[in-house]
């Protein structure tokens, strides 16, 4: 039967301009149209050194897949199979909200108000977590849809994790956080494990989506490099960072390899 419903054409095209918008923002992060490097900017506060948990400089480069990721998905949403979909309905104006909030928390950073881009990146963590429950709730139309959506939206997640925690790291440090009595090795080793925890609880959540965890392993992968290979060094963190990375990619190969045994006993 056709679904006779109009199709959602100013979701659609939200989508598009946000995306637009975001493209924008990332040029300018990189330093195109005059804008300062984000690991230059806001006095260096985010750069690979600033933090114990700063990741180092190549980590940044999953943001290209992130964003090839997001075009495709642009284009995804505005085939006529998938423009009546509920599933797309649901995840259109998240996700667009989504570009538009990683557009504006680097023009914030841009300007040097650190703190308010910890209220920017911890707005976009909720809604990617809001687009996480959309996808674990409504099963993709297939393969394609899969991996274009759920895989871009999952490294998009676990990524701004990692990059959530860093940020405040970030804003502390620049603020004058020392750790007080507690030396600052052990914040990061702390840090790490709630990283870790959330890592855990999002495989939970998911069923062992392994994108989210891929994209916070890598993220904690090139902490413990930075840690490990740069200054400040630090052998605690770098390890912490390693274990943490592990944990979390195990448990979503666990969880995924008990939830596709679970789904081939039900279907014979």
């Amino acid at each position: 039967m056709t679904d006779a419903r109009p199709a959602p054409r100013l979701q659609q095209v939200v989508v598009t301009v946000s995306l637009l918008v975001c493209v924008v923002g990332s040029m300018i992060g990189v330093g195109v149209f005059g804008g300062t490097r984000i690991a230059d900017a806001a006095g260096g506060a985010l750069a690979a050194d600033a933090t114990l948990v700063a990741p180092a400089s190549p980590a940044f480069s999953i943001w290209t897949v992130i964003y090839l990721g997001l075009a495709g998905y642009t284009v995804f949403q505005w085939l006529p199979a998938r423009a009546r979909d509920d599933r797309q309905r649901r995840l259109r104006l998240p996700v667009a909200a989504t570009m538009l909030l990683n557009a504006a928390w680097i023009l914030v950073v841009q300007a040097g108000a650190l703190w308010w881009s910890v209220v920017v990146i911890a707005v976009l963590l909720v809604l990617l977590a809001r687009t996480f429950l959309i996808l674990v709730r409504t099963p993709p139309s297939g393969v394609l849809e899969r991996v274009l959506v759920d895989g871009t939206l999952g490294l998009y997640l676990g990524w701004v994790c990692v990059a959530t925690v860093a940020n405040v790291a970030a804003a502390l440090a620049a603020a004058g956080f020392d750790g007080g009595a507690v030396a600052a090795d052990w914040w990061a080793v702390a840090i790490l494990a709630v990283v870790a925890a959330i890592g855990v609880a999002l495989a939970v959540r998911g069923h062992g989506r392994i994108a989210v965890a891929a994209a916070i392993a890598w993220g904690l992968v090139w902490v413990a490099v930075a840690r490990s290979q740069g200054a400040p060094a630090s052998a605690p963190a770098a390890a912490s960072a390693v274990a943490a990375a592990v944990v979390v990619l195990g448990a979503a190969v666990v969880l995924r390899v008990r939830a596709v045994r679970a789904v081939t006993r039900s279907a014979a």
